[in-house]
């Protein structure tokens, strides 16, 4: 006969912290599933060279038609590198933290609605890469990186606000990698007015990494400062 356990028992710390383990790393592992299978779907969505007049490469066609058919998609193939990149540093933010978030409970919910926006992601490019109506389908994609972000700090905020880190954390994990996030909001946030001006706004959105490597340095020199 199985061994009953009464309250006390499903009330003891041990248990109650080996529960919280168990709910936080099948959370991660569907985090990572999720942002994997939205990667895939980015390069799912990522068109093939095509013949002249649209058809599939033959035998016939040439060097120079191929190349001039992955000119002619160059935009969609931009899309998905800017998309791989900014999902890949949402994902780097994500295992950055929750390697040491020792539950989840009070953050579920945010988790859910960044991972709402990190699937929508293949969308919005699919929808950016669209013809016409250039200023809305660029202020779709950017307003949803932002969401995005700001989903991320509803989950940092919840994981300050409830002291989930583990004992023997990083120290200031939780505000550098919300100044990180603040600034992937920013940079998304400032090439919307671009949008109006020129078409090649989304060049901005290239500065992410680089912006991400500068405050990187800029808080850690910060934190280093600090007596």
């Amino acid at each position: 006969m199985a061994k009953r356990i009464d309250r006390d028992d499903a009330e003891s710390p041990e248990l109650r912290a080996e529960v919280e383990q168990i709910s936080t790393e099948r959370l991660v592992f569907f985090s990572d599933a999720v942002v994997a299978i939205a990667i895939t779907l980015l390069a799912l969505e990522l068109p093939l060279p095509s013949a002249p007049g649209g058809g599939p490469p033959t035998s016939a066609t040439s060097n120079h038609d191929f190349l001039v058919s992955l000119q002619a998609n160059a935009d969609q193939y931009i899309a998905f590198l800017i998309s791989f990149i900014v999902i890949a540093a949402h994902w780097r933010g994500h295992h950055r933290v929750f390697r040491y978030v020792r539950s989840v409970g009070p953050i579920l919910r945010w988790n859910m609605l960044w991972l709402l926006f990190i699937v929508v992601t293949p969308f919005a490019t699919r929808v950016l890469n669209e013809d016409g109506g250039f200023q809305v389908r660029f202020i779709l994609y950017a307003a949803v990186q932002v969401l995005a972000s700001v989903s991320f700090l509803a989950i940092l905020w919840g994981i300050w606000r409830h002291d989930l880190l583990r004992e023997g954390s990083p120290p200031g994990l939780v505000r550098s990698s919300a100044v990180r996030l603040g600034g992937l909001a920013v940079t998304f946030l400032l090439s919307i007015p671009l949008a109006f001006v020129t078409r090649y706004a989304y060049f901005i959105w290239f500065a992410v990494p680089f912006a991400a490597v500068a405050i990187r340095r800029l808080t850690n020199g910060l934190a280093r400062s600090r007596p």
